[in-house]
Parts: structure tokens; C-alpha cells; sequence
């Protein structure tokens, strides 16, 4: 009797994986992550350090610069108009065309014991009412400790000036008085030195409110320009 013997049974086959790959992968893949890691602290950390050297420096120069402040205590600049001499201010009435011819001087003085003074950049601006007729620049000068000095400048030639209502009845009331109320500014840079040390630039305004009587032919008709103080903005 012939015994069957059924399909051959083969043992089931193995699937090998490459685990030294994966886990150099994962290795790799780990590794990256820690160098960003301490890149973004790193980062973070350099970061937190510059702010807090800057934060310190400001409050240091701001120590310093109150001690200053507080040792040289700096006073306020004086300007003063002590001579005005106007001898033309006639306005067009067509063309609206101001001519004019006034010659100014200031005296200038620094009340600081230890502190001098640059000025740079000065400017002088003529105006009647509220409209600028005149404009003319000024040598820069140095000013010492605890002085005066005088200065000067001369405001002439021809502008457009373009006057309202008010500023017209004003112009008419001043030519038949022969006194004109005109305003001049002055506008510069100032720098206060300490022995070799200079300030950084501050930037005031001067306004002079004056009232020139108009000259013809070296007269005044009796009338004088008294010396007038200046407003100093800073």
C-alpha cells in the first residue's frame, strides 16, 4: 500500500532588518536636535548678555551725566539786542514788496564759571507780524568761561511779504509813529566744553521783540532804541 505523502513544508522565511541603521539614523537625527538646541540657548543667552551690557552703559552715562550736570550746573545763555538801526522799511502796496535796512547788535553773555561755549551754525530771521521778511547767516564763534561778547549782523534787501488786515493797520499805525515793532530770532547750535570735554549739540531759540524807530538820514527825530532782552527757548 503506497503511502501519499502531501506538499513539502518549508520552514517560513526570516526578514532581517538593518537595525545598525536605524539606530544611526536616530543617533544622527538626535544629535542635530541637541546642536540646535544649544544654538538657540546659546543664542538666547548672548542675546540676554548684549541687553544687559547696553542697559548698563546707558545707566552709567546717565549716572554720569546728572553728576556733571549737578558739579558744573549749567546756566542759561543771556542775548541781549543792545543797538538797532533801521533806516528803511517800506512796503509796496501793488507788489507787496517790503524793502528794508536794519543793522542789529547783540551782546552775548555766558554766566557759566567752568563751563565755555561753541556756537555753530547761526542764523538770524527777520519778521513783521507773522511773516518772515529777512534771513542772513552768522559766523560761528566761541564763547569763554564767564564773559560778554558783541556781535553783530545786518538785515537788507527785498521780500515778498504778504500782510492781512491786522498786519496792514499795524504797518500804518508804525509808520505814523515812526517806531516798527519787528521780531527777530536768532537759531544756532551750542556746545558747552569742560577742559578738553564737549557736550553733545543743544539747539535754542532766541526771540527779541523789538521797537526800532526809523532813521532818516543819521535821525531819529528825537526817537531811541532802548536795549531789549532776549526770550531764550530751549
Amino acid at each position: 500500500m503506497a503511502v501519499g505523502y502531501g506538499p513539502p513544508i518549508y520552514p517560513p522565511a526570516q526578514t532581517y532588518h538593518s537595525h545598525g541603521r536605524r539606530r544611526g539614523g536616530e543617533v544622527g537625527c538626535s544629535v542635530c536636535r541637541c546642536f540646535l538646541n544649544c544654538l538657540g540657548c546659546c543664542g538666547g543667552c548672548i542675546l540676554s548678555i548684549v541687553c544687559n551690557i547696553l542697559i548698563g552703559i546707558a545707566v552709567c552715562l546717565g549716572v554720569v551725566a546728572l553728576i556733571l550736570w549737578f558739579i558744573l550746573r549749567p546756566n542759561v545763555v543771556k542775548f541781549q539786542v543792545t543797538e538797532a538801526n533801521l533806516t528803511r522799511f517800506d512796503l509796496e502796496p501793488q507788489s507787496n514788496r517790503l524793502h528794508y535796512n536794519l543793522s542789529l547788535s547783540f551782546s552775548v553773555r555766558n554766566p557759566n564759571q567752568r563751563l565755555g561755549i561753541h556756537y555753530d551754525r547761526l542764523e538770524a530771521r527777520g519778521y513783521y507780524g507773522d511773516q518772515r521778511f529777512a534771513e542772513v547767516d552768522m559766523k560761528s564763534f566761541y564763547q569763554g568761561r564767564k564773559s560778554t561778547k558783541e556781535i553783530g549782523t545786518e538785515l537788507n534787501g527785498e521780500s515778498l511779504v504778504l500782510l492781512g488786515s491786522g498786519g496792514r493797520k499795524d504797518l500804518r499805525e508804525d509808520r505814523k509813529s515812526g517806531v516798527y515793532r519787528i521780531d527777530v530770532t536768532l537759531r544756532f547750535k551750542i556746545r558747552f566744553k569742560f577742559g578738553f570735554l564737549n557736550s553733545w549739540a543743544f539747539k535754542p531759540k532766541i526771540k527779541c521783540h523789538l521797537k526800532v524807530p526809523l532813521s532818516s538820514s543819521g535821525s531819529t527825530g528825537g526817537l531811541q532804541f532802548h536795549p531789549t532782552k532776549c526770550h531764550v527757548d530751549l
